[in-house]
């Protein structure tokens, strides 16, 4: 069966919205127990301006004591050129860089057009310059909660200059939920015919309850690549009603009980999603950690002997 790689991005895209400080040391832990779950990247923490972002104000604490398992991608997200040599300084794997599809949430996430963004970011890619891999993340590929529907057409225009750049992969973003498994269908099948040496990787958000049938139809239309944050948490600041991420140990479960080989030891990773309210403070929306896998029995009633 297909392997399919997972991107836990819960110290970064969980972690950048909660209201109060996560503290250093529970990053740390929480990474390096990721690690050993079998994840073939972590997305750590953002190297964006600690007065933009204060949950992630740590990220070079965290890069610099987290134990690095051979095996697993340690990526992180990259606004400008002082983000990238924080990351290139940290020793990141991999750079991740963002920009929205949509011109209207771009001006009010990064407070900037879409042209300007890209601009910047070629910035960043030819400073780079092969010394790290690079990501491009595009946000609201499958439609903007204040413009409605982005174009398929838009998406692969900035997908195209991109890849022409020469990034590695490409990450396209349900970053408000709003997308079906029609829609993913065709994006998925169009950008692998377009760009079939790019690494595609799929980042939906559980808003509207379609989060798990998204990835179902992104796998049969042979994608193998997805974000995931463990319990579900995330969310956009900019994006009015956007919650959470999908959670990773629920899509895994569904992928691993139809057979696919994720390379993740659930267990494990039952044992941490379990421990996240403790970390976070409150309750995650994931379900597994709380039902048990669908193999988790329980036993039967004492009365069910008596009425054999």
């Amino acid at each position: 069966m297909t392997r399919i790689y997972f991107n836990d991005v819960v110290t970064r895209d969980g972690f950048q919205i909660e209201p109060y400080f996560i503290p250093t040391e529970d990053k740390i832990k929480l990474i390096d127990g990721l690690s050993e779950c079998g994840f073939a990247k972590i997305e750590v923490t953002s190297f964006t301006s600690p007065k933009a972002i204060p949950m992630l104000r740590d990220a070079e604490e965290v890069m610099g004591k987290i134990k690095r398992v051979p095996g697993v991608e340690y990526t992180v997200l990259v606004p400008n050129l002082r983000g990238a040599e924080r990351a290139l300084e940290s020793r990141a794997d991999e750079l991740n860089l963002v920009m929205s599809t949509s011109e209207t949430h771009n001006l009010a996430n990064l407070r900037m057009t879409r042209e300007k963004s890209f601009a910047g970011l070629a910035e960043v890619i030819r400073y780079v310059d092969g010394r790290a891999p690079i990501n491009v993340s595009l946000s609201t590929c499958f439609g903007c909660p204040m413009e409605g529907e982005v174009p398929q057409s838009v998406v692969e225009e900035f997908a195209q200059r991109f890849v022409d750049l020469g990034v590695r992969g490409l990450t396209i973003c349900d970053t408000t939920g709003m997308a079906n498994p029609k829609q993913v269908t065709s994006m998925a099948q169009s950008l692998q015919d377009k760009f079939p040496q790019t690494e595609l990787t799929m980042h939906f958000h559980n808003t509207r309850g379609m989060g798990l049938a998204n990835v179902l139809a992104a796998v049969q239309a042979n994608i193998v690549r997805f974000d995931g944050s463990l319990g579900g948490l995330g969310g956009c600041p900019y994006a009015p009603g956007a919650s959470g991420n999908i959670s990773s140990e629920d899509a895994i479960h569904m992928l691993d009980a139809m057979g696919y080989d994720t390379g993740i030891n659930i267990p494990k990773l039952l044992v941490l999603a379990r421990e996240l309210p403790q970390i976070v403070g409150h309750a995650v929306p994931g379900q597994v950690a709380k039902a048990g896998r669908t193999c988790d029995l329980h036993p039967a009633p004492e009365y069910i002997n008596e009425l054999k």
